[in-house]
């Protein structure tokens, strides 16, 4: 029984983004303002992990000023999304100034699918806007 413990735990410390690697070495290093998100896909991953653990402030300092709601309100308790599917890119390299990631985000009863538009801005990638399809 401390095996299957020490199991749960180890999965419960793995990033929500789907990437398979614990929280600190993937999107945590992101929110925790460690280093910027290198392409547009990892600051889409890191954005969505930053709704599952109610990090609000990362998801509105990530957002273009322009575009960004001025009554954003993540829940700080986190959203119920469970699973993260990366279904099409264009562009967001580290060299790319612009990029799209298309993405389902699944949540009990139910799946959101966007195509999102990101921009490296002095240095740093920031969500513009997107397309729910």
């Amino acid at each position: 029984m401390v095996g299957a413990s020490r199991q749960q735990a180890g999965w419960r410390d793995l990033c929500p983004c789907g990437q398979g690697l614990p929280y600190e070495a993937c999107c945590g290093r992101y929110i925790s303002g460690g280093s910027n998100a290198p392409t547009a896909e990892a600051l889409m991953r890191s954005r969505f992990t930053a709704y599952v653990r109610g990090a609000g402030d990362y998801v509105a300092s990530t957002w273009a000023e322009e575009t960004r709601p001025a009554d954003l309100a993540v829940d700080a308790s986190g959203e119920p999304f469970t699973q993260l599917q990366i279904l099409d890119t264009a562009g967001g390299g580290p060299f790319d100034a612009q990029g799209v990631v298309e993405f389902a985000a699944h949540y009990p009863g139910g799946v959101m699918r966007e195509r999102s538009h990101f921009e490296r801005r002095a240095g740093r990638w920031v969500y513009v806007d997107g397309v729910i399809r």
